[in-house]
């Protein structure tokens, strides 16, 4: 359960708190020096002059990452484009378009600002896989050679934000009165979101009316954004807003909201677009890539429109993974990543609202109703920290796990998992009798804090 080959990278790049080990500006010197060291030895000679784009969220450490890793890059005699503060996706997107040998990302995503991370994409747009990340943290961790050739410069990226809402609005058309008459209501997080969707939603034909979009470098995802449903509920209800859109802070999710103040979860989300694509006969084999986490009632929706549901391992670069493999072209989680293939190579908010507001306008019928392709079986999550990450199979709690797995039956399921980026083990039960599986995992978070709690 645990990742014991990896001692820096966790599901989603390396995370922590800023300016402490590992985030601290000399280790990110040198992981910029390593990583351009190995994307250099596997370069094919077909760049003459490499480059790399960095973007990054709004939260105030950014700027000392951003200048280390550049430092570092720039060591080995690579030039750095410097986006600015932009979405996730969007370093995707400009990699590709620039013909880079790197894009990173500067982000802690949901995190408090305290926090901040480093990820790459590769040329081709997408993650690099766990192989690739354990190569460079062994580089990392070798003792640094000198390097005697050029060194690469430091250079704005302009138009970045301008890019990417083009970008964005190529994936449904470019069609400038698609959202016509559409009121929406807009949480950017006071992050990385806090100028691209407003502006592409408005470009659409949107009435959009945006709230934490004043990002001052602590206020990310403070008390706003996908963490905070409650907030894009209200702010719907107050604007008698149809939609609601809230992101993450690196924008990379979606949480959609809808015209009664109530959200949907990422499987409600996953639903709706599955069911519509195969309708559209754009879903590639029928086939949606969800989580282990996902509900069994999205299962059972896809395979009422006939198509099915494959299940790849928690975290966006998993279901991603199975995508690539299989050629499927719609993943997700229920947490709010989705991956639209067609239209970007990773998770993407702003792209993941698009696409369902399109199928809102096209069926003419408000997400309240949209959302009753799904009925979810009942599930019950905990989240317990913990002091040290066993596997399963050492722990007294075994047992415990085999019990309520014999009472459920076929009728239902338990999963446990340890977070890839913060000290938490992950508990979720589900079943269809909804007050035995409140008291299963009442009774298996007892048994796991008694034993590896904090």
């Amino acid at each position: 359960m645990s990742d014991t080959k990896r001692q820096f990278f966790g599901t989603d790049g390396i995370r922590g708190k800023a300016n402490v080990y590992p985030l601290t500006p000399e280790f990110t010197v040198r992981l910029g020096q390593a990583v351009a060291e190995v994307l250099l030895e596997k370069n094919d000679g077909s760049r003459e002059w490499p480059t790399v784009v960095i973007g990054k969220d709004t939260r105030q450490s950014g700027d000392m990452l951003e200048q280390a890793i550049a430092a570092g890059l720039n060591s080995r005699g690579v030039d750095v484009y410097l986006a600015g503060v932009i979405p996730t996706p969007a370093v995707a997107m400009l990699t590709r378009k620039r013909g880079a040998i790197l894009g990173v990302v500067i982000s802690a995503s949901h995190n408090p600002f305290e926090d901040n991370g480093i990820k790459f994409f590769g040329p081709d747009g997408f993650k690099f896989d766990d192989a690739f990340e354990l190569e460079i943290e062994r580089r990392v961790l070798a003792d640094p050679t000198s390097h005697e050739g050029a060194t690469g410069r430091c250079f704005q990226l302009e138009n970045a934000v301008e890019d990417y809402v083009a970008f964005v609005r190529e994936g449904v058309g470019n069609d400038s009165e698609l959202l016509e008459g559409m009121n929406i209501a807009l949480d950017a997080a006071n992050g990385a979101s806090y100028q691209t969707s407003a502006a592409a939603l408005h470009s659409l034909g949107a009435k959009v009316t945006s709230f934490h979009d004043q990002p001052n470098g602590i206020n990310i995802n403070a008390d706003c954004g996908c963490t905070h449903a409650e907030v894009i509920e209200g702010l719907v209800k107050e604007t008698g807003a149809q939609v609601g859109v809230s992101h993450d802070g690196d924008a990379d999710r979606v949480l959609l909201c809808d015209e009664n103040g109530s959200v949907l979860d990422g499987d409600e989300i996953m639903a709706i677009a599955a069911v519509a694509m195969i309708e559209e006969g754009t879903l590639k084999d029928n086939t949606l890539v969800a989580t282990v986490m996902s509900n069994a009632g999205l299962e059972e929706a896809v395979r009422n429109a006939g198509g099915q549901v494959i299940r790849a391992g928690v975290g966006d670069r998993y279901v991603l993974e199975k995508m690539k493999e299989q050629g499927y072209n719609l993943g997700g989680e229920q947490s709010g990543h989705f991956i639209f293939l067609d239209h970007n190579t990773t998770g993407d908010g702003l792209v993941s609202a698009l696409q369902l507001l399109r199928i809102v306008k096209k069926k003419g019928q408000p997400l309240s109703e949209l959302r009753k392709v799904l009925t979810k079986f009942p599930q019950a999550q905990r989240n317990v920290r913990v002091s040290k990450k066993p596997g399963l199979e050492e722990m007294e709690a075994a047992a415990k796990v085999a019990e309520i797995e014999n009472e459920l039956g076929d009728s239902g399921r338990v999963l446990i998992r340890y977070s890839g980026t913060e000290p938490l083990m992950r508990i979720l039960i589900e079943g269809r009798d909804a007050e035995q599986i409140e008291r299963q995992i009442d009774e298996l978070a007892d048994a796991i804090q008694q034993e590896i709690g904090e």
